[in-house]
């Protein structure tokens, strides 16, 4: 009876084995700085003091299947509009686009659509925390250094525009 229950546990733990879902497995093919615009408006405009800014960051994800099987283009669009708090006078506009293509496998046709807006945004982020970082630093400001951003939030929303903007069959 015993080499019964030890050949049924052998067994069960084989099955286990077969039965282990497979991970998904995301690689960083290349990325790169796809389109960059920085803007000194204080300079243009010769605007003198220490204003204490207020700024203003918009974000976008893009993202699309490429031709070679598994790859897949993701975009990070980002506006950071700079302006005084006293009377609203831009100081400077950073816009961004940076790009990373991707190698994704073993993931689901139905999750593949948020994999690609949120998790490989938060693979892009640092590099692009680190260029906008420069960027303002290089234009003459002390470096703008950004908050980790919530990609799900930003993914909801962008959801939520696009189904605000779709046209509705009853009407």
């Amino acid at each position: 009876m015993a080499e019964e229950n030890g050949s049924e546990t052998q067994e069960t733990a084989q099955e286990g084995a077969v039965q282990a879902p497979t991970l998904p497995k995301m690689q960083v093919l290349s990325q790169f700085i796809r389109d960059m615009s920085f803007e000194n408006i204080a300079a243009q405009k010769s605007l003198q003091g220490q204003a204490q800014p207020e700024i203003q960051v918009q974000v976008g994800v893009e993202a699309r299947k490429r031709q070679a099987e598994n790859q897949y283009d993701v975009v990070v669009k980002m506006k950071l509009d700079s302006k005084t708090k006293d009377d609203g006078q831009q100081i400077f506009l950073i816009e961004l686009d940076y790009a990373g293509v991707f190698q994704i496998e073993n993931v689901d046709e139905k999750q593949l659509h948020p994999f690609l807006h949120i998790e490989c945004p938060r693979m892009l982020f640092p590099f692009i925390r680190r260029i906008v970082s420069d960027l303002s630093r290089d234009g003459g400001f002390p470096p703008l250094n950004l908050d980790n951003m919530d990609f799900v939030q930003i993914y909801r929303n962008q959801l939520a525009r696009m189904a605000e903007n779709k046209p509705r069959a009853d009407a």
